[in-house]
């Protein structure tokens, strides 16, 4: 049988052609999901963890589920916070989500 794209005077289309598309979309969706997606968060985690290798007493801070306090105290993986004048509340460092609003933290003096 004669093939009808043929007959038309169409070349038939190579399936290299199809494979290289497909490649190149999937490579294309992978690089909007890393600059969308994967990077950001990767850059994030970063900041996080530098903040929490920086708490130091005296810092003031916004925990994750938005209670205010002062560092009193740090632990391996806690840190005590001054929430009121008698009261203090433990939580784990990864509860520390960031400063307080207009917090300027002082740097240390060597």
């Amino acid at each position: 049988m004669i093939d009808i794209a043929f007959a038309q005077g169409q070349a038939p289309h190579s399936p290299t052609g199809a494979i290289l598309f497909q490649v190149l979309f999937l490579v294309g969706i992978f690089a909007i999901f890393y600059f969308l997606i994967i990077r950001p968060q990767k850059k994030e985690r970063e900041r996080h963890r530098k903040l929490i290798e920086s708490l130091k007493k005296g810092d003031k801070v916004v925990t994750s589920s938005g209670i205010w306090g002062t560092v009193v105290e740090i632990g391996d993986r806690t840190v005590t916070l001054k929430v009121d004048a008698n009261t203090k509340i433990t939580f784990s460092k990864e509860a520390v989500i960031g400063f307080q609003p207009n917090y300027e933290k002082k740097e240390e003096k060597d």
